[in-house]
């Protein structure tokens, strides 16, 4: 669809993505956001959440997210424009649609030859079957309900090209708009993370195994299904000195660890974006992750704002120990990647994901 034309200085704008019950993601943390930035410039916005139902039950979350009405607000008044995010949140309908993919269902896409080892053979079939339809269902939203798409990253940007041929220009999220700082250069690296597979956190445990990161400590934030797997790690190797699994955390919280920490390490595997990434940076913060850590490793330049190594525990080791073993460096890296955080704006991103000018 071409652009709407608009010209009304403020606006109402619905942020809709979907969620499942009792989770937390970092889809919520850019979703909301996006909502306090557009309040900091005069528009009125909120975050709407659809359904994202589990397997199986998909094409009820496509259909109730189709029929749901985005286009008056509970006052009767007119939503102007709505911002989705996330699988099936791009099937509601708006004349002024703009769709910022953070992902659409990764089980059906990058991660299916992984989902499909994990089934029967007619589990498989099933999902074979669900897996055409939502590849269809989605080619046609992204193409055709939506204004504009544009992808949080180039690792999104590509896998929107590979299945689907989809084109989608990248916005990467700035950070939320928090009182980031930083308190100096501490004793330990910080995790921040989503405890589960993909995220890679067992490979810094492993890391920290090594000779070369022998003198590190790591605090981990998060909380998630590979926590009881990672605390037995940790005491199985005798490193419950050195390791905290602290758990899920509040912002203060978070931002006093961003404040303090030496460097922040996120390893993940084909990550969508990787939001804590941008957090360490308006910390001046430096960043270590992997060659196929996927966003991060689009925001991370090795040698200038941080690390990016090889996924294995003995590359990760060199990072993290050259980190702990060199304070300036540390602070050098950060330097540099507080600036880059600077650059990416709010501003900036709102001028191109608005319909309308003011």
């Amino acid at each position: 669809m071409a652009p709407v034309p608009y010209a009304r200085a403020m606006a109402r704008i619905a942020v809709v993505t979907s969620h499942p019950p009792f989770a937390e993601g970092g889809h919520l943390v850019i979703a909301r956001a996006l909502v306090d930035a557009l309040t900091a410039r005069g528009h009125e916005a909120t975050v709407m959440l659809t359904p994202q139902n589990r397997f199986g039950r998909q094409g009820a979350a496509y259909l109730a997210t189709w029929l749901t009405d985005v286009g008056r607000a509970h006052d009767g008044g007119r939503i102007d424009q709505v911002v989705s995010l996330r699988f099936p949140s791009y099937a509601v309908r708006h004349e002024r649609h703009v769709c910022w993919i953070n992902h659409r269902m990764r089980e059906y896409y990058d991660q299916w030859p992984r989902f499909r080892r994990s089934l029967s053979r007619r589990g498989a079939l099933k999902e074979r079957v669900r897996r055409r339809i939502v590849h269809a269902a989605d080619r046609y939203l992204l193409t055709r309900n939506v204004t504009r798409l544009y992808a949080q990253s180039r690792t999104i940007q590509a896998r929107l090209a590979r299945w689907g041929r989809i084109d989608a220009d990248v916005i990467h999220p700035p950070a939320p708009p928090r009182p980031y700082r930083c308190d100096g250069y501490g004793d330990y690296v910080l995790v921040v993370s989503r405890l589960t597979p993909l995220k890679r956190v067992d490979l810094v445990i492993d890391a920290l195994r090594e000779p070369a990161a022998s003198a590190v400590r790591c605090v981990i934030l998060g909380d998630g299904e590979d926590r009881p797997s990672l605390a037995a790690r940790i005491e199985e190797h005798g490193l419950g000195g050195r390791v905290t699994l602290r758990g899920p955390v509040a912002e203060a919280e978070l931002l006093d660890h961003l404040a303090r920490c030496r460097a922040v390490c996120f390893p993940a595997s084909q990550e969508d974006y990787g939001l804590v990434t941008v957090e360490a940076f308006a910390s001046a913060k430096a960043v270590v992750t992997c060659t196929d850590s996927g966003g991060p490793a689009e925001l991370v330049a090795d040698g200038v704002n941080g690390r990016v190594v090889t996924p294995d525990p003995s590359a990760l080791a060199a990072a993290l120990g050259a980190l702990m073993d060199d304070p300036p460096l540390a602070e050098r890296l950060g330097a540099a990647a507080r600036r880059q955080a600077d650059a990416m704006t709010w501003d900036g991103a709102l001028e191109r994901l608005l319909l309308f000018r003011a």
